[in-house]
Parts: C-alpha cells; structure tokens; sequence
C-alpha cells in the first residue's frame, strides 16, 4: 500500500470517529487540493451545518461531501424538490445532474440566492434531496468564452476527475528528504517588460510562476529549456502558477503542454478563462500574420482541463511542503498576489505579479497584508524615478477635453486599449461622462476581443469594486449596457461605415499597436487630421505603440488583400497620451505597497521592468527601508534558505 492510500486510511478512520452515530463514510479521495469524502448518508451531513466546517479545521483540509450515487434520488424529481427550496428570485436558468459524483449544478442570476445566508439554502437543498449542488452565475452578457468553457469542462469531466486525483495523490505525497531550501530562478521579465517566468523551487518542489510572450518581440520567450525548468523534463515541474492573464504572463501556458507537462495550473476563475479567449486569439493573429502559431489550439483547452481555481484568500495545499494563497492584484480581473508558504514556517515568498496599489472603478486596490513574507518579487512597469501617473481624476478630465475637442472638429477619437482590463475602465469612464453630459451622447465602437472580455467581467462581479457589482447585479444599473456600446462585429464593411460616418469614439485591440483590428481603424482613421490617437496605456519598448508615441507619423500598414507586403501610410491624426489610466501601479504606488506591508519583507527583487525602473526602483526601496534589494537579470538564481 501506498503512503498516500495509508493517509487516506487513517483520514477515513479519522473522519468516521469524529461524526455522530448514524453517519458513514464509504470512500475518501483526493481531488486536487481537496479531500472528497462519500457518505450514504448526505442529508444528515447537511443537517449538521457546522459538521463540515469542524472537520476541515480538525483535518485541516479543504473537504468536500458527496452522496454516494447508489443513495441519490431521481434526478427529475430532484429538479421539482430544489426548484421549491429556490426563492423564484434568484433566477435559476439551469439545473445539471450528474451522477457520477452525485453533484447539481445549479446556474442561476443570482447565485447569492441560491447559496443562501452562510450556505443555508445550500444545506436545505442536499437535506431534501441528498444531491450536492455547486452554484455557477448566469452571464448578464452573454459570453461565448465562459458558455465554451463550461461545455467543455462538462465533457472532459471523467478525465478532469482523473486529472484531480492524480494531482492529489501527488500534493499528498510523503516527503522525500529532510533537507531544506528555498531559490528562485528568473526565466524571463529581469530588465525588461514581458515573458514573465520563474521558478520557485524547493527540496521537494519545482513551481513555474507564469509564461508570457514578450509584446513586440517575435520570438523572445522564456528560457524553459535551462535544467531548472523544461531541461529536466517538462513533468520535473510539480504545478504551475498564473498571476493573470495578460499575454506577457499567460500566452506560453499552452506550450508547456506540447513539451509533455500534465500537472495542475493554478490561478483564479477569471483568469482561466481570460486565458482561454487571450490565448486563442494569440493563435489567430498570429496565423493571420503569417507566422507559425508556438503550439495549436489543442494545447489551449488542455491547459484549461487542468486547471484548478482557487479564490483569493483561500490557503491551498498545491505540494507537500508548499500553500499558495491568492490575494487581489487590483491590475485585471482575476489577477492575483501570490504568496507561498514553504515548509513548516520555513519561508515566505510573494510574487506581486502585476498590481495597482489604489482604488480605481473597476478594482479594489492591491492586498498587501501576508502573515509574513521574506521575500517579495514585485514589478517595476513604473518603477522609475519620474514615474509618477497624474491623478485619476485629472486622467478622467484630460480624456474628456481631448473627446469634447475631437468631436467639436468633427472627428473620431481611436484609443489602442487591451481587451482585459484597460478598456472595462474606460468604458465606465465614458458612460458616466455621457450620462452626466460631461461629453456628448455619441457612438463607442468596441472592437477585437473587448466585448467579450466585457461579458466576461459581467460573469464575475464578486472581483470588482464593491460599489460596481453592486451597481451590475442589486440596482439594476448594468454600466456595460449603455445604449451608446457597439460591438463591431462586421469587420471591414462595419469599420468602413464608421469612418464614413460622424464623430465617434472607438477603442479597439490591440493596445501596443502590434496587430490586430488597430491596424484597420489606423487606415481608415489615421489620415483624418480632425481625428485624434490617444494612448491610455504602457506602451513596451519594440512596439509600434511606442514609436507613435515617440513621434513616428509614418508606420507600416500590410495590404489589405493579404499579400503580406507592407506599404507606408502617413498619420495625420493628432496624437495623445493620457496618463492614469494603467492597470499597473506608478512609482508612489509601488513604494507604498512595501511601505505598508507589515511586517515589511527582508529582501526584494525588482522584476518586471526596462533596465532604468529596476534600478531606480531597487535603489529607492534599499535607501528608503534598509532592505536588501536586486534587480536580477534573466537566468540568475537566488537562495534564500
């Protein structure tokens, strides 16, 4: 017998002396991080509210409880019992049984409801039943992404329940060795913006913290191929970890797979499906510029398959020796703070990912309150000494004087924004600004892959600002759904029209200006001297954004017929920069996420920025804290235990 089938054993014997007489227990699994126990008795659990919650603090396991499927009653009959136990206002659109683990999942507008006050509604549901329901939200907007991602988890689930058992045998495996340590090995993003990538290793572990492509950089990727990640074997990585589903972070997540990896990926709900839409969208333009995709879409729905959600806060076991909890990043939505809790208190590490350190209309700002880290690794996007971002509010007043003045000369107002993140901020800006007549009431075309990724934040409001999710589902104020919102969806013939037409705002992808609908609107737009070109967001060095941004007014634009040949088109569009509106926290904004940390970290190392923030941003935090702080190059490692 196996270390792990003894554990399970003896939590068997463990669980079954702990619960009141007439409750059995007749298998206990691992699935994932999670400790799946089957009882033949799942309305008495339900019926002891705090029973659960007792034996997870006892276990100190995350657990969850099935019927098993020979005690589960019909599942027709079960439909008109829940649907009873439902207030009719929750607006259930969908109730799915499945046998095998004796679940419901129950989709509905508002899952609050269907939950109930600390899972109440919950609880009187497997009570009448016996069935365990999980909850999923209804879409207010409509998404294709998350409809195709629930479709497909649904039809993988035989083979994600294997996947799951597989990875919990592996998280509960028994330790190999006594010998400790803690190192960090930078793969990509050390004096440079892109290809995030590193690996946190242990004695026991090897864990792969993103795997992005690099804006404006063919070809730039990762260094997976030294031996501490890929050169070992691609399964010599025990779990993979996305802060967020930029492509900087995300776009080489499928590659891994390719290379032969089968393990876990870890992040938020959101992010996997940002992931899914950024990642397959990656694949078609780069297809329809010619180059040679890095993997195939295949690749895409394995790396969704193996993912494993996990929501901020919650402290997971994802390998013997290592939790990882999720904190918000305030940068996009799902993006998370990654802290890693390494051996018996041994060590603290945190990757900050990308963060925003205030408020703004889309997120809550980032959490920097850990029980302890050591050592942080943070981003330094802005991390420069004169990188200071204007006020949000000035960034608000700028953007609609540069509007007011465009749509008074009679032109068009293009804003490259990226699809996640950038443009949700500032269609509220602009919905509100036409709502209280700051601007004139005129069309905002959404085009590339923004109003999917809208639909997308409508489906997960519990990570937005408190006071817009509640503006979406308790009053009935959908921002998103302003009259004015257009989605193209007509491809030249529409944008043709739009430039034929009169003044208009339009934000489309992409939003460094390296592919994409952008280069269309750039054609049918660019020459217009009445029309104005504003930039919202950080512009990578290499990127065509940047060298309008600089001060280029001719730049390349392919034949329309697809012939691949590149002609010159001149700019006569005026063309701005407004600041404020980063998803990325300015210079103040990463001093003081380490200034309020408490207790503050021993060492830092600043990644995630051009040559110059490193530095400065290294050299601000060692003067102003005293702490010990780097600013690594790519295939350096650092020990810290």
């Amino acid at each position: 017998m196996s270390s792990v089938d003894r554990q399970l054993e003896e939590l068997k014997a463990e669980i079954e002396n702990e619960l009141p007489s007439g409750i059995t227990v007749s298998d206990v699994k691992y699935e994932g991080p999670e400790l799946v126990v089957y009882t033949r008795h799942p309305k008495q659990f339900a019926r002891n509210g705090d029973l659960i919650r007792k034996l997870a603090s006892k276990l100190r396991k995350r657990i969850t409880v099935r019927p098993d499927p020979d005690v589960l009653s019909d599942s027709r009959e079960a439909e008109d019992r829940i649907l009873k136990v439902i207030p009719d206002e929750a607006g259930v659109t969908d109730l799915d049984f499945h046998v095998d683990t004796g679940e419901v999942v129950i989709e509905a507008e508002k899952p609050g409801m269907v939950i109930g006050r600390h899972g109440s509604t919950l609880r009187e549901i497997t009570q009448e039943v016996g069935w365990t329901p999980e909850v999923v939200r209804t879409p207010p907007i409509e998404s294709s992404t998350v409809s195709n991602v629930r479709n497909f988890l649904k039809q993988e689930r035989d083979e994600r329940r294997d996947i799951l058992e597989r990875v919990g045998r592996q998280i509960h495996r028994e330790e190999m060795g006594r010998e400790q340590w803690v190192r960090i090995s930078t793969l990509g993003c050390c004096r440079e913006v892109g290809r995030a990538s590193f690996i946190l290793s242990t004695a026991e572990t090897r864990i792969l913290i993103d795997c992005g492509d690099k804006p404006g950089a063919e070809g730039e990727v990762p260094y997976l191929q030294v031996p501490e990640a890929l050169g070992s074997g691609a399964n010599s990585i025990d779990a993979v970890v996305l802060t967020h589903a930029h492509l900087d972070h995300s776009a080489l997540i499928p590659l891994l797979f390719k290379y032969g990896y089968d393990g876990p990926i870890y992040c938020t709900e959101p992010t996997r499906d940002l992931m899914g839409l950024l990642t397959l969208d990656y694949l078609d333009v780069a297809a329809k510029e010619g180059r040679t995709p890095p993997y195939e879409s295949e690749m895409v729905r394995e790396a969704i398959k193996h993912t494993i959600p996990l929501e901020y806060g919650d402290v997971t076991d994802i390998a013997p020796d290592v939790k990882l909890t999720f904190h918000n990043a305030g940068h996009i939505l799902g993006s998370a703070v990654s802290h890693f809790h390494i051996g018996d208190g041994l060590y603290n590490v945190a990757f900050s990912g990308d963060i925003h350190y205030k408020d703004t209309r889309l997120f809550n700002g980032a959490v920097n309150d850990f029980p302890r880290v050591e050592t942080l690794v943070m981003e330094s996007t802005y991390g420069g000494r004169n990188d200071y971002q204007t006020d949000q509010e000035d960034s608000e007043r700028n953007l609609i004087d540069v509007i007011n003045r465009t749509h008074d000369e009679g032109g068009k107002v293009l804003i490259p924004a990226f699809a996640v993140g950038r443009s949700q901020e500032i269609m509220l800006v602009l919905e509100e600004a036409m709502r209280k007549g700051k601007i004139p009431s005129m069309p905002v075309h959404l085009d590339g892959m923004i109003w999917e990724a809208t639909a997308i934040h409508t489906t997960y409001p519990e990570y937005l600002r408190d006071e817009l999710r509640d503006r979406i589902f308790h009053e009935n104020e959908n921002p998103f759904l302003a009259d004015e919102f257009n989605h193209i969806d007509g491809g030249e013939d529409e944008r043709q029209e739009v430039a034929d037409s009169g003044p208009a705002i339009i934000l489309s992808t992409s939003g460094m200006v390296t592919g994409g609908p952008i280069m269309s609107w750039l054609r049918h737009v660019g020459p217009d001297p009445d029309s104005t070109l504003v930039f919202v967001g950080y512009q990578a060095q290499g990127t065509l954004g940047r060298r309008i941004q600089n001060g280029w007014d001719e730049v390349p634009i392919n034949d329309r017929n697809g012939s691949g040949r590149s002609n010159t088109l001149k700019l006569k569009m005026d063309v701005e920069t407004v600041d404020g509106f980063s998803g990325h926290a300015d210079r103040n904004g990463l001093m003081n996420f380490v200034r309020t940390m408490n207790p503050r970290p021993e060492k830092v190392l600043c990644v995630h920025g051009d040559e110059r923030s490193v530095q400065d941003l290294s050299s601000a935090l060692y003067h102003e804290f005293n702490m010990r702080t780097f600013a690594p190059k790519n295939l350096e490692t650092f020990r810290f235990k």
